[in-house]
């Protein structure tokens, strides 16, 4: 006989409205038991259950009825009771691990960034002791920014520039993905107790954008990170991509790819061809940056650039919208700004590379997009445990 699904048992129905509870006051002010009722779909007493369980555990408030019983004209029966979120109740943590620089980012439970804070690691090729070293005083700095401490973080979610599986586990088949193999789950448990969330930098620079960015609500999204190297985190009916070792995303095929030949992103890709024009017209040393700006002046030069990326950048997005027939692809990262200028001639290029062409952006959250990602992961996480979870005295 085949196994049959196990009944739900009293304590996961309980998370389950509790998470639907709580995900809906995070996002409104102030909720009134009706309110809860009609967009959880639970009965009046479940919500009210729920929501004392919650009052007691700390993570919401019910607001006093008495200005509402002042009120003049006509009143009919009881005061409403109305609820919300106690935003300081615990912190959650996230963190953007590159290969250079990392970034943490402290938010309140409505996902209110309240302190950040950044360090720099000496050398790419660092001891595992040492990067996480650097990622615990940005941690901490960051911290103190907030006013808070360690103690009171319920998750941390940290990205990072190589691929991760379901369970956390980084793919560390490659020299350079293996630089982020360190234990960095293990060594901030043993250092501060916190529980961390690790997953690819792109993916989630996906959950970021699809809840403050461009692609708000998109279920069927990629997000390219598209500075020095190209990675995507891809979103299909509203879930995240990993693939068996975590690699759903990886851009490694472009070197099969013809018109393409690496994954080198756009910032890499100006600043080289730049440099073998010779440079900026006007001299000194070639940048992305630069580029741009010269093209905005009108430099012919940097104009051909320009084309140039926009027509590799077609193809990329063109190769993704053939086997992922996404909705919308985002270009993200601290070059979307600068990568606006790029998506007229991209809009254009893309009926000739796919029949699928997705609609095109560029993300307004910047260099913050992966940090934003990690806290709504880490948010995530909490609102799915709450329950579980001890808020911290305070």
């Amino acid at each position: 006989m085949k196994p049959t699904a196990a009944a739900a048992t009293p304590q996961l129905l309980r998370r389950v409205n509790a998470q639907s509870v709580l995900g809906f006051i995070r996002n409104t002010d102030v909720a009134t038991g009706t309110e809860l009722m009609s967009r959880t779909g639970l009965t009046r007493a479940s919500v009210i259950a729920v929501c004392e369980d919650l009052i007691r555990r700390g993570w919401i408030r019910e607001l006093d009825t008495r200005d509402e019983e002042q009120a003049p004209g006509p009143r009919k029966g009881r005061p409403a009771r109305r609820f919300e979120l106690n935003t300081r109740a615990g912190f959650v943590l996230g963190i953007d691990i590159g290969a250079a620089t990392t970034t943490a980012a402290v938010a309140d439970l409505r996902g209110t960034v309240i302190g950040r804070a950044s360090g720099s690691f000496r050398a790419t090729d660092i001891p595992a002791e040492e990067r996480i070293d650097v990622v615990d005083r940005a941690c901490r700095r960051a911290l103190a920014a907030a006013g808070t401490g360690p103690e009171k973080v319920l998750a941390v979610s940290a990205g990072i520039a190589a691929p991760v599986d379901r369970d956390g586990n980084v793919l560390a088949s490659q020299h350079f993905w293996s630089l982020f193999d360190v234990g960095l789950r293990t060594a901030l448990k043993e250092l501060h107790g916190w529980t961390v969330l690790l997953e690819n930098d792109a993916n989630l620079a996906a959950l970021g954008e699809r809840w403050r960015g461009s692609g708000a609500g998109v279920d069927d999204l990629v997000v390219l990170l598209a500075g020095e190297r190209l990675g995507a985190g891809v979103m299909e009916s509203g879930r995240l991509l990993h693939g068996r070792g975590g690699a759903a995303g990886e851009m490694g095929y472009l070197d099969l790819v013809e018109g393409v030949g690496s994954s080198d992103g756009i910032a890499s890709l100006a600043r080289q061809w730049s440099a073998a024009g010779g440079g900026p017209a006007s001299g000194g040393e070639a940048s992305a940056r630069r580029v741009f700006e010269d093209a905005a002046a009108g430099d012919p030069g940097a104009l051909a650039i320009l084309d140039r990326i926009s027509e590799r950048m077609a193809r990329v997005i063109a190769s993704v919208a053939s086997f992922i027939n996404p909705e919308q692809v985002v270009i993200g990262g601290a070059v979307a700004e600068s990568a606006a200028a790029l998506l007229p001639a991209i809009t254009a290029l893309l009926p000739r590379f796919t029949a699928t062409p997705p609609r095109v952006t560029v993300s307004p959250l910047g260099d913050s997009i992966v940090t934003m990602g990690a806290v709504r992961r880490a948010l995530d996480y909490v609102e799915a445990n709450a329950l579980e979870l001890a808020l911290p005295p305070g």
